[in-house]
């Protein structure tokens, strides 16, 4: 995996496309074994978990559906303080078994904001499978039930990931060079 350069920032590998992909088959096995007969559903957080919620659900073997919302807590170039759902939820939730799909949590403002929303709905179980979680970072706690990798708080870029819009699409994932 070469260096590479995305805008002014140059990147060096961190995380290879093949251990992504191992750790993924095992999370989906965790959960095809954890929610074996209980069908649930997947909510996939956009746009970063859009690489991990497909590899992901390729390898669920149970029976599930999935679908995908984006939220966002800014207007234009300003922070409101508040998570915005930008496309919403079409799925009841009441009774249902959930399992949100997140690229990343570092902060954990998002989920912070989210998780009481998704409560109020009544769901039989909600859990979070996270590529990432930069547990340096974490401003609010918030409990990841099936873990990628846990990594510095450091920028990443690559599977999901963006600097600018850039690099969502490259199967690796890379960090920012201290260049």
């Amino acid at each position: 995996m070469p260096v590479l350069q995305v805008n002014d920032k140059k990147f060096k590998p961190y995380i290879s496309a093949v251990k992504i992909n191992e750790r993924i088959k095992e999370l989906a096995a965790e959960i095809n074994t954890e929610y074996a007969g209980k069908r649930p559903l997947f909510i996939a957080i956009l746009n970063g978990s859009f690489m991990f919620a497909a590899d992901l659900f390729k390898e669920i073997s149970i029976d599930a559906e999935i679908c995908f919302i984006k939220l966002a807590s800014y207007k234009g170039t300003c922070s409101t303080g508040n998570v915005i759902t930008s496309i919403g939820l079409d799925e009841p939730l009441q009774g249902r078994h959930v399992i949100i799909i997140e690229d990343i949590v570092d902060t954990g403002t998002t989920m912070h904001k989210f998780l009481p929303q998704l409560y109020a709905q009544q769901p039989a179980s909600l859990k979070i499978a996270a590529l990432l979680h930069k547990p340096e970072a974490l401003l609010h706690p918030v409990a990841i039930d099936f873990l990628g990798f846990s990594v510095p708080n450091i920028f990443l870029l690559g599977f999901g990931l963006d600097y600018d819009g850039l690099g969502r699409n490259i199967p690796e994932i890379y960090q920012l060079t201290a260049e």
